[in-house]
């Protein structure tokens, strides 16, 4: 049965099929290549751990610290930068083919809104019985909306039927 991996870099013993480092001390000076073992003692005498800081490299960059204050710093580094992400969300406004002026002028405040805290948007036009007939009134609607956003959003998904109703998905620029 396999050994499971550890998540994050390598320390002390766990460093294997290794014969020299190139070792930094806990005051950030570069110590040169160094045979592993002798890094390893080092590090036992100055109470510290021997950590793998970049693997890739020829020969290993070891760096002597304590790997548990370490652990922490990075898990709050890690906490630190998922609190400031943002996710993305997708806001829907519903018109209808015959929309007042004023009810549009609302809705294109609240799509202005949606791009200005960063979340893209999916404008839903919804057709109701013989309004089907008249489709053309409708992508006239979508194009306006288009012409209207285009200094602040760009068009993700161009206007499409689907069923009854039309849709077109616009993104912040």
């Amino acid at each position: 049965m396999p050994v499971p991996q550890k998540d994050g870099p390598r320390a002390n013993r766990d460093i294997r099929g290794v014969r020299e480092v190139q070792l930094i001390d806990e005051e950030g000076q570069n110590r040169g290549v160094v045979q592993f073992l002798d890094a390893l003692n080092m590090a036992e005498e100055a109470g510290l751990d021997l950590v793998e800081i970049a693997p890739n490299s020829e020969p290993p960059v070891c760096k002597l610290l304590d790997y548990g204050k370490f652990r922490f710093d990075q898990q709050k580094k890690a906490a630190e930068a998922r609190k400031k992400q943002k996710t993305v969300e997708v806001k829907e406004i519903k018109l209808r083919p015959g929309i007042d002026t004023h009810d549009y002028e609302t809705k294109m405040k609240a799509v202005r809104r949606f791009f200005d805290e960063g979340d893209k948007v999916k404008i839903t036009l919804r057709f109701r019985g013989r309004e089907m007939a008249h489709q053309d009134i409708g992508y006239r609607l979508m194009l306006r909306v288009k012409d209207e956003t285009n200094d602040v959003a760009k068009v993700e998904l161009e206007p499409q039927l689907e069923g009854r109703q039309m849709i077109m998905i616009l993104a912040p620029r």
